[in-house]
């Protein structure tokens, strides 16, 4: 995302804006670790006031903090009383259904101070976003349910927006922003935090989100359509083993109608992302995974199909290409030393002499 450089000659509306990041939702903390990868931006250069334009930016995530115990909760309390305004909350991990067992609780983040039991997720969740400016949602457990939301699971999880509801509002009048990926990727994140943290200070319009409040700019395409092997599919040139750099469509790939970037982007710095480095897209950014997605390493039933429709048309392509570039890989026969002027070529001087 570029920054506009009218925003190194303003000042932020706000002075200082909280992150309050929970990890206490049904996950690995994948999407915590994985953004600590990011560099356009980095966590470092948010939090150390090196992006021009931002505010103050406070970082309070249980995974990376320095404080521990009731010093790391103090910003949850002091959040839940208004003394921290404004803040963004962040939820990593499947929203468990809470309703659905007779005891116990499936994720919980601290302790009620006036009842001395757990705080389950959810009561954070009810407590915190109807005060915080926006709400956003890391990586695919948290925005869909992801693997923990599968058929068959016994906790009823389900992503934010479902929990919140689809047409919920933060008090900045903001959606759910959804950022899907298992685990998200890095710069994904970081890019959407900032986009917010600008929008928060009075520097930018209102984030752009698709129908599944994804920001439109990161998944407004396929995987196929940034993918270095797509030229091998318009060929009809498909691998049917793993290690080949052809097209992964028949060995797994479900790219042409995944929304997900990481073929531009690459996974750090540029380097990496799945079919990048010989893995199948596994549909990780979408509302249907896992299960519309599976088993993972077969054929998609679609690519059976679409394989077939570009068969004879890239087979003859790819025939045609061959002897094309069979002849335009060998030089012109006059590049060779001879007595004569043979390459077709008669300048004037050539017939005055003769």
């Amino acid at each position: 995302m570029a920054i506009p450089t009218v925003l190194a000659d303003r000042e932020p509306d706000v002075k200082e804006v909280h992150v309050l990041w929970m990890t206490s939702g049904l996950s690995c903390d994948g999407d915590t670790i994985s953004t600590t990868n990011a560099s356009l931006p980095s966590i470092e250069d948010v939090v150390m006031g090196n992006i021009p334009g931002l505010p103050k930016v406070s970082l309070h995530n249980p995974v990376l903090a320095y404080e521990a115990g009731e010093e790391l909760m103090q910003f949850w309390y002091d959040a839940e009383q208004g003394k921290l305004d404004p803040f963004l909350l962040v939820i990593e991990g499947s929203i468990p259904n809470e309703q659905i067992k007779k005891e116990g609780y499936w994720a919980a983040m601290g302790t009620d101070r006036r009842t001395g039991q757990p705080i389950t997720t959810c009561e954070w969740i009810d407590r915190l976003a109807p005060k915080a400016w926006g709400v956003v949602a890391a990586g695919t457990c948290a925005t869909y349910g992801g693997v923990h939301a599968m058929t068959g699971n016994p906790t009823g999880c389900m992503g934010l927006a479902d929990y919140l509801g689809w047409q919920w509002r933060s008090k900045a009048d903001l959606p759910v922003v959804n950022v899907p990926g298992c685990p998200v990727q890095p710069d994904n994140m970081m890019e959407t935090l900032l986009y917010l943290l600008y929008e928060a200070a009075g520097l930018a319009p209102m984030i752009p989100l698709d129908e599944e409040l994804r920001p439109t700019w990161l998944f407004g395409k396929t995987v196929h359509e940034g993918c270095d092997r797509a030229g091998y599919y318009e060929q009809a040139d498909f691998s049917h083993e793993y290690g080949s750099p052809k097209c992964l469509v028949k060995t797994g790939c479900w790219g042409p109608v995944a929304n997900c970037n990481v073929t531009k982007r690459g996974w750090m710095d540029g380097v990496g992302g799945c079919p990048n480095v010989g893995g199948v897209c596994i549909g990780c950014t979408m509302p249907g995974f896992p299960d519309k997605f599976m088993p993972f390493m077969d054929e998609p039933s679609g690519a059976r199909l679409s394989s077939i429709a570009v068969a004879s048309y890239g087979t003859t392509i790819r025939t045609l290409r061959g002897i094309t570039n069979d002849t335009v890989n060998k030089e012109p026969k006059w590049r060779h030393p001879t007595t004569e002027l043979n390459t077709g070529y008669k300048p004037q001087y050539y017939e005055s002499e003769k």
